[in-house]
C-alpha cells in the first residue's frame, strides 16, 4: 500500500507538465478514479445479463465492487456530468440541457475536484467536460490542475476542434491544442495512466470522462466487424465496439495500478452518464438481435428508468468495498461528492448546500438506511424550463412519470402497468414532493451563466454557436456537420466584461485557422448598447470590430449576410481584450 506524503511540487518537463512530488510522509488516504462512460446504458455490460457485448473487465469489476442497482442520474450528458461534480441537481446550477447556453454550469459551485484539491490532493480529467469550454467554466478552472479534453459535447462537436473523427485528434491540454495519436479513448486512458505514474507518491483524484460510446459510432474495424460477425446490426455492431475498448482500457489501467501497488488503496468508481443511446432496439424488424436493456422502459433522454437508472461499481480493497455486494437502495448523481467526501476523511470547503448524502452506511452492509428517500429526475431539453416536463419521482418503491402515471418499480419494473387510479394517496403524496422541489428551482430559471471576457485566464477567446441561447435547438449548429452545411441559426451569448477598456470582436463562418474565405458580404455586432456593421469581401474570412466595454454582464448577438441577403450568427467568434484606454465610443476595422 502506499505511504501518503506531504508534497514540495515539482515539473517532470515540458511535455507532461503535471506535479509530482519530493514528499514526507503524512497519514494515509486513499487515491480516487472515477470513470465515466457516455451513452453506455445498464444492459449494455454483460454481468448485467446482456448475452451479445463482450466486457470481461468491467464484468471482473462488477464481481469485485459493491454494485449500486438503483442508482440514477439524468437522462442526458450535461446535467448529469454537472451534479456528479457538485452533489446538487443539475437545474440549480444553471444547467438544465445540452446546447443553447444551459450546459454551462455556474462556476460559484463547488466542485469533487475543488474539494479534494483543497484537501491536498493533485486533479486531472481526461476526456469529455461538458459543462463550459471558456473561462471561468473549463476544468482548470474548476479544480483540475491537469486537463487533457475536447470540445463541446463530444467529438465532432462545434467547440471541437475543426476535423476530429476520433482518431489522431487534437485536443486541449490545459487550455493549449495539442495533437495525440491513437483513438480518443485510448489517448484518454493513456494519459491517465501516465499521470497516475507521475504521481503515484502522493493521493490524487483522476476523472476519466470517455467520450465513447456516445455517437457518431466510430471505431476501428476490428472492433465493428466482430459483433457483426455475431449478427448485431448497425450502428449496434460500433456501438458495442466502442465498449468494448473501452472495456480493454479499463483492464489496462487496473493492470497498471496493479503493477504500482496502488490497487488497495484507490478507490475505483465506473459508471456512466445516462440509459443506452444505441443498445436497444425493440422495434427492429425480424428476429435478429434488437440489444438488450435489462428489462427496462426507455433508454436515453427518457424519463422512464432506462433513461436514467445506470451501472454504478465501487471497489475500495483498502476500504473493504469488495466482494460483489448488491445495494437496493435508492441512490443518485448527487451523492457521489458527499459519499467520497466522507469515506475519503475529506473537509469540505464553503459552497453551496448539498441535495445529495453520504451512502456510508449502505455502503458498509446497512440494510434498512436511506429507505425513506424521495428523488427526482427531469429531461429539460428547452431553453426555459416547464413544469412536469419529462419527470420521474422517485421513491424505494414507486415512480411518479410526469406527474400522472404511478408504477410499482418493486412489482412491475418494467413499468408497464399504471396505477395512479389504484393509489391516488400516493399520486397526492409525490405530487406535493415534486411542487416543493420544482419551487425550489424556480429562481435560477432566468439566471444566465455566463463566460468571462477580458481575464488573463483567457485572452484571447474563442465562442461558438454551441453556446448560443436559442428558443429552438434548430436555431444552434451544436456540431460541425451543421457548420459544413451552413445550416443558418441565430442566437445570443451571455458574457461578463471582467476589465472596462477596448476588445476587439472578430466573427467567422468558420474556424479561424483554417482560413477559410466566409463567402459573406456584410456582418453586424450587437452588445450592450453597441450596434455596428461593416461590409466584407466574399474573400474575407472574417469581419473586424472594436469596441469600448464597461465592466459588467452583457449578452453578444452576431450575424453574417450571405450574397443572396439571408443571415445567419457568426458560428466563431473570436474576443480579445486590448487594454484601457482614454478613447469613448466604438470603431469598426
Amino acid at each position: 500500500m502506499r505511504v501518503a506524503v506531504r508534497c514540495l511540487p515539482m515539473l517532470l518537463g515540458l511535455a507532461l507538465a503535471w506535479p509530482v512530488a519530493i514528499c514526507a510522509a503524512e497519514p494515509d488516504r486513499p487515491n480516487v478514479i472515477l470513470i465515466m462512460t457516455d451513452d453506455q446504458g445498464y444492459g449494455d455490460i454483460a454481468a448485467h445479463g446482456n448475452s451479445m457485448i463482450e466486457t470481461p473487465n468491467m464484468d471482473r469489476l462488477w464481481r469485485d465492487s459493491v454494485r449500486l442497482t438503483n442508482y440514477h442520474v439524468d437522462p442526458t450528458c450535461s446535467p448529469t456530468r454537472c451534479a456528479l461534480m457538485t452533489g446538487r441537481y443539475s437545474t440549480r446550477t444553471g444547467v438544465w440541457h445540452t446546447v443553447m447556453g444551459r450546459s454551462l454550469m455556474d462556476p460559484n459551485e463547488l466542485t469533487l475536484a475543488e474539494v479534494f484539491k483543497a484537501n491536498g490532493y493533485v486533479t486531472a480529467m481526461f476526456g469529455k467536460w461538458h459543462l463550459g469550454d471558456n473561462y471561468p467554466l473549463r476544468p482548470e478552472d474548476q479544480g483540475f490542475d491537469y486537463v487533457a479534453r475536447h470540445g463541446g459535447g463530444g467529438v465532432g462537436q462545434t467547440p471541437d476542434w475543426w476535423g476530429n473523427d476520433y482518431f489522431d485528434d487534437t485536443y486541449w491540454k490545459n487550455g493549449v491544442p495539442t495533437r495525440y495519436d491513437g483513438y480518443c479513448t485510448d489517448v484518454w486512458f493513456r494519459e491517465a495512466i501516465s499521470f497516475i505514474r507521475a504521481n503515484r507518491a502522493r493521493p490524487f483524484f483522476v476523472y476519466i470522462a470517455t467520450n465513447a460510446p456516445h455517437g457518431p459510432y466510430r471505431v476501428a474495424p476490428k472492433y465493428a466487424d466482430h459483433y457483426t460477425k455475431k449478427g448485431v446490426p448497425s450502428p449496434m455492431n460500433a456501438f458495442y465496439g466502442m465498449i468494448t475498448n473501452i472495456d480493454e482500457n479499463l483492464g489496462r489501467l487496473r493492470k497498471v495500478l496493479d503493477e504500482l501497488g496502488l490497487a488497495e488503496n484507490t478507490i475505483l468508481i465506473f459508471t456512466t452518464d445516462n440509459g443506452t443511446a444505441a443498445g436497444w432496439r425493440p422495434r427492429t424488424r425480424g428476429s435478429g438481435w434488437r440489444g438488450y436493456n435489462a428489462g427496462m422502459r426507455g433508454t436515453k433522454g427518457s424519463e422512464y428508468d432506462g433513461g436514467h437508472r445506470v451501472p454504478f461499481f465501487i471497489y475500495w480493497p483498502a476500504g473493504g468495498l469488495t466482494g460483489g455486494r448488491d445495494v437496493d437502495q435508492l441512490t443518485a448523481h448527487i451523492d457521489v461528492l458527499p459519499t467520497l467526501i466522507d469515506l475519503c476523511g475529506l473537509k469540505k470547503p464553503d459552497g453551496p448546500p448539498l441535495d445529495g448524502t453520504s451512502l456510508r452506511a449502505i455502503l458498509y452492509g446497512d440494510r434498512d438506511a436511506l429507505r425513506d428517500r424521495v428523488l427526482f429526475v427531469h429531461s429539460q431539453r428547452i431553453q426555459y424550463p416547464q413544469k412536469w416536463r419529462k419527470c420521474a419521482v422517485m421513491t424505494d418503491r414507486w415512480r411518479l412519470v410526469n406527474g400522472t402515471e404511478l408504477y410499482d418499480i418493486r412489482r412491475d419494473p418494467g413499468q408497464t402497468t399504471d396505477v395512479a387510479d389504484r393509489y391516488p394517496e400516493v399520486v397526492r403524496k409525490l405530487r406535493g414532493a415534486y411542487e416543493r422541489w420544482w419551487n425550489s428551482l424556480v429562481p435560477v430559471f432566468d439566471d444566465y451563466v455566463r463566460i468571462h471576457i477580458g481575464s488573463d485566464a483567457e485572452n484571447p477567446l474563442r465562442l461558438t454557436a454551441h453556446d448560443w441561447h436559442c428558443i429552438d435547438i434548430r436555431d444552434c449548429p451544436w456540431s460541425q456537420g451543421h457548420i459544413r452545411r451552413d445550416s443558418g441559426g441565430n442566437g445570443f451569448w451571455t458574457l461578463y466584461v471582467e476589465r472596462a477598456g477596448r476588445y476587439r470582436f472578430e466573427l467567422y463562418r468558420w474556424p479561424k485557422h483554417t482560413g477559410l474565405a466566409a463567402e459573406r458580404v456584410k456582418a453586424g455586432v450587437e452588445i450592450g448598447l453597441t450596434r455596428l456593421t461593416t461590409d466584407m469581401n466574399p474573400t474575407d474570412a472574417h469581419a473586424s470590430f472594436t469596441v469600448r466595454l464597461e465592466e459588467g454582464p452583457m449578452e453578444l448577438k452576431t450575424w453574417l449576410q450571405r450574397p443572396d441577403g439571408t443571415k445567419h450568427g457568426a458560428y466563431f467568434v473570436w474576443i480579445e481584450y486590448l487594454g484601457e484606454d482614454n478613447a469613448s465610443g466604438p470603431d469598426k476595422q
